[in-house]
């Protein structure tokens, strides 16, 4: 059995992963890149990099075929287009890169880091309605909250 951390570590050197730092100069060379952020919905809604498209990693691979429910025409286009993939911590996404590359996407890159990353090199998120993010709050949301039952049971 493999876990989750051990999943993401395999699949890197597969992918090439780009630093937060390095997306910003890279949009203004590419204005034409896609942002595919791959989070649940509602943590797209709370917060996103602007102008970014919200494809759940949940129906990824419906969502860049034609002919299903979960259809993404602009996804779909992209197959020769520079995407960068984000999620909070860069391992969803990490999965996901590889996962488009198998799909035929020749230029696709892993946001390392997340946009935990992001929001610690001062990007701006936006809300679902285009209001910016405090630098704090994105910080307090992005800080991880287990719950006592989410731990690792200790030994007796």
């Amino acid at each position: 059995m493999k876990t989750y951390q051990q999943l993401v570590k395999e699949c890197l050197p597969n992918i090439q992963e780009l630093m937060p730092w390095d997306l910003e100069s890279r949009q203004a060379e590419n204005p034409n890149m896609l942002i595919l952020d791959i989070r649940e919905p509602y943590e797209f809604a709370a917060m996103h990099i602007k102008d970014s498209i919200n494809v759940p990693r949940g129906v990824l691979e419906s969502a860049c075929e034609w002919e299903y429910d979960e259809t993404v025409p602009e996804l779909v286009q992209a197959r020769d287009k520079e995407v960068i993939v984000v999620c909070r911590s860069g391992h969803r996404s990490a999965l996901a890169a590889l996962q488009m590359q198998f799909m035929g996407y020749q230029n696709v890159i892993s946001l390392k880091t997340g946009l935990r990353g992001w929001n610690d090199y001062e990007q701006p998120l936006v809300t679902s309605e285009g209001i910016t993010v405090d630098f704090d709050a994105a910080d307090d949301y992005f800080t991880t909250k287990l719950r006592p039952e989410q731990r690792r049971p200790t030994a007796s």
